[in-house]
């Protein structure tokens, strides 16, 4: 991006270039600040209102990018109305996706790996993200066609931890699994059916596996744990969303990390 700022008025808009399928767009002042910061990200273009390019302003400076300037409601012609953008868009390559052997490593020193069994809500996907980057994990396993895609939605909500924690997409999850197990982890799936996951060592090389809100895991992916655990309850209301159920076992993981 050495091409000095150009500012953009309101009608130009309509000049977009023709979407490559390599590019992703992310939206949202703390989900491109942390991808500016990430040296492995590679910039096709960043277009910013007056506000949000002083928000940005130290990490700009760093990176030394000339952002386009745009008004407000250019980057809602592009995103949708609906789109808290926050005045900032950055079009960007997809990180390059690691090899799960490489993830399941970082399992001895970053925390649990955690396991998404056809969760598609990019909310629920950016929030457990975040929980991951907050108290530690080794990274994140999903299936490439049942999950959400690694853009905009997704990396607003998880606040930056997009460019932090790994990401593994594999084609059959059972199978991932089996190849996980074969990495020296446990594989400890939550599941209302199971015993209380306090009583789980959360130590070493473990894995927890999480199934979409309602449906929760299903039965291949269920046999193919080592063993099932519930989050203990005790209001009226007995189940979790997926991103909360993530965020406590990672808390207590972390906690039994600090007492071993």
């Amino acid at each position: 991006m050495g091409n000095p700022r150009q500012t953009r008025q309101e009608g130009s808009g309509d000049r977009r270039p023709q979407r490559d399928e390599r590019i992703v767009r992310l939206y949202g002042v703390h989900a491109v600040e942390a991808a500016l910061n990430n040296p492995h990200r590679k910039i096709s273009r960043l277009l910013v209102t007056e506000n949000a390019e002083n928000r940005l302003s130290a990490v700009l400076a760093q990176r030394q990018v000339a952002p386009e300037r745009v008004l407000p409601r250019a980057l809602d012609r592009i995103l949708g109305r609906d789109t808290v953008h926050q005045g900032v868009m950055l079009e960007t390559a997809p990180l390059d996706e690691p090899a799960l052997e490489r993830v399941a490593r970082r399992a001895d020193t970053n925390g649990p790996l955690i396991v998404l069994d056809h969760v598609t809500d990019p909310h629920n996907v950016g929030a457990v993200l975040r929980s991951g980057a907050v108290f530690g994990v080794a990274g994140l396993v999903m299936t490439r066609r049942h999950s959400p895609p690694l853009d905009g939605t997704l990396a607003k909500s998880a606040s930056g931890a997009l460019e932090h924690v790994p990401i593994a997409l594999v084609q059959n999850l059972a199978r991932t699994l089996d190849e996980i197990k074969g990495f020296g982890f446990v594989i400890l799936g939550l599941d209302e059916s199971g015993g209380l996951i306090d009583d789980e060592p959360l130590t070493g090389r473990i894995a927890v596996v999480l199934g979409a809100e309602g449906k929760g895991l299903r039965e291949l992916t269920r046999n193919s744990c080592d063993r099932l655990c519930r989050i203990a309850t005790r209001g009226p209301i007995s189940s979790l969303n997926v991103s909360n159920a993530a965020a406590i076992a990672l808390h207590l993981a972390a906690a039994r990390r600090r007492q071993s």
